[in-house]
């Protein structure tokens, strides 16, 4: 398969921060972060996921985490990348949770944003919700949700035009239902949680407390399984703060990769 869409970006002999989406997969998640890290001096990557955005595709079946991991390794093989500091978010996370354990050498760090390790289930009857309005309603009623579980309501209700232009980008790119219902398939699949030990590289697990998809508990699991971690939290933010409080996580996010490599 041709390795996924990509954007670089920054100086090209600088140390290298790969970005990795949640379940919606877009490079341009990353915006706030992008340009934050490439003004610090850091060579960026980030990417369109299979089956979404630029990329697009079909998937294998049954899909996986360990599918999308080697995506990453094909991508960092396309762009001379030895190692890199990888940001997930969610199903990003999962991502670079599982990058690290298949090939450890590729990893100088992880920063993990509201991911997990096992299944949970409050989460597990947030997307059985979501599955259920995209058999029911379609690309149009799944997207109209997705604003409920990413931010704060007071957010949300702060940013309404923000918030509809997404929506309604969301519907014009929607993957299709397949392709969505085999990446929720395979985000609720992984489960590494007897394997957290042997992820031997610094580790940032940020969370915000008010996340409405992922208890804020499943990042405090994290840094406790992992034997390098931090744990960064928030109070407000949603799931998505890396958006809605994107100075102060960039801040944070800065802070830990200049202790392990300064650009």
């Amino acid at each position: 398969m041709a390795v996924v869409a990509h954007d670089v970006h920054g100086p090209a002999g600088a140390p290298t921060v790969l970005l990795s989406s949640g379940l919606g997969g877009a490079a341009a998640f990353w915006k706030p972060q992008t340009e934050a890290l490439v003004a610090a001096g850091w060579r960026v990557i980030a990417y369109d996921q299979r089956g979404t955005g630029r990329t697009g595709g079909t998937l294998p079946t049954p899909y996986s985490i360990a599918h999308m991991a080697g995506d990453v390794r094909e991508l960092l093989d396309a762009t001379q990348t030895a190692r890199c500091h990888l940001v997930g978010h969610a199903l990003g996370g999962l991502v670079g949770l599982q990058l690290a354990l298949d090939a450890p050498g590729r990893v100088a760090s992880l920063a993990l944003v509201n991911a997990w390790s096992q299944p949970n289930p409050h989460s597990a009857r947030c997307f059985d919700a979501r599955l259920a309005l995209l058999a029911a309603g379609g690309a149009r009623a799944y997207c109209e949700a997705q604003p409920i579980f990413l931010y704060p309501a007071d957010w949300c209700a702060a940013h309404p035009a923000r918030v509809q232009a997404e929506v309604d980008h969301a519907v014009a790119h929607f993957p299709g239902a397949d392709t969505m219902r085999a990446r929720i398939a395979a985000l609720r699949a992984f489960d590494i949680d007897a394997q957290l030990a042997r992820i031997d590289v610094p580790v940032w697990v940020s969370a915000a407390q008010d996340d409405a998809l992922v208890p804020w508990t499943c990042s405090q699991r994290l840094a406790a399984g992992l034997p390098r971690a931090e744990l960064h939290r928030l109070p407000h933010g949603g799931h998505a703060h890396s958006v809605t409080r994107s100075e102060d996580f960039n801040t944070a996010l800065l802070a830990f990769l200049a202790q392990h490599t300064t650009p």
